[in-house]
C-alpha cells in the first residue's frame, strides 16, 4: 500500500450502508404513546377512504341531492353558497387527497432513484480511490527504480 496517501472515509459512508431512503410512510409516529398511534392510525384511514376518485364521485352524487332545492329558491345567493360549500368543498378535498397521494409516490420513488444513484456514484468514487493507490504504488515502484539506476 502506498503511504503518498491514505484514504479517510467520511462516517456517513458506513452509516447509510443502513439506512434506506426516507420514504412518506417513515414519517409516521411510532413512539410509546397509545393516543398519538391512535390518532395517526385513524387518519391514514380516514385519508385512504376520502382520498379517491370514488369517494370524489360518491361526494358529487352526494351534493346533487340538494341542488334541486337550490335552483327552486330562485336565490342566486343559495346557489352560489351551494356551488362553493356544498360541491366544491366536498368533492375538491376528495380530489385533492388524490393528488397528493400520487405527488407522494412520486417523492418516494424519486427518493429511492436518488439514494441508488448516490450509491451508484459512491461506489464509483471507492473504485477510483482504489485505482488512485494502484497507480501510487506503480509509481513508488518507479521512482525507486529510477532512485537505484541514478545512485548507480
Amino acid at each position: 500500500m502506498s503511504n503518498i496517501f491514505t484514504p479517510v472515509l467520511h462516517p456517513r459512508i458506513e452509516r447509510r450502508k443502513h439506512e434506506p431512503p426516507v420514504k412518506v410512510h417513515d414519517m409516521m409516529p411510532r413512539g410509546s404513546n397509545p393516543i398519538t398511534r391512535f390518532n395517526t392510525w385513524l387518519a391514514i384511514k380516514v385519508t385512504n377512504a376520502v382520498g379517491t376518485m370514488w369517494c370524489a364521485y360518491a361526494f358529487a352524487a352526494l351534493a346533487l341531492v340538494s341542488l334541486p332545492a337550490a335552483i327552486a329558491s330562485h336565490n342566486p345567493v343559495i346557489l352560489v353558497s351551494w356551488v362553493s360549500q356544498t360541491f366544491l368543498q366536498l368533492v375538491l378535498l376528495s380530489i385533492i387527497i388524490v393528488g397528493q397521494n400520487v405527488q407522494a409516490a412520486a417523492s418516494d420513488k424519486r427518493a429511492e432513484a436518488t439514494y441508488e444513484d448516490a450509491d451508484a456514484v459512491l461506489h464509483t468514487s471507492l473504485q477510483i480511490q482504489d485505482h488512485l493507490l494502484a497507480q501510487d504504488d506503480a509509481i513508488e515502484r518507479i521512482l525507486s527504480r529510477v532512485t537505484s539506476l541514478k545512485a548507480g
